[in-house]
């Protein structure tokens, strides 16, 4: 079962990437240039599913069991 604390933590991180993917989606829009685009697409992709995954997580943990 997970405590408070384990969820706590997982909110921190799903609130630290959500802020990551803000950032980055800013700097997306102010480069221009196909290199640029490139690696903030992939850098953006990977935030999401780390977000995808820690929501996942979350909800899981919240979930009871029956």
């Amino acid at each position: 079962m997970p405590t408070m604390s384990n969820l706590a933590e997982i909110n921190q991180r799903i609130a630290t990437i959500r802020a990551n993917l803000r950032a980055l989606t800013e700097q997306a829009a102010s480069r221009s240039g196909a290199a640029d685009e490139d690696l903030a697409a992939e850098r953006i992709a990977k935030q999401e599913a780390q977000l995808a995954s820690l929501i996942q997580l979350r909800d899981a943990a919240s979930t009871p069991s029956s």
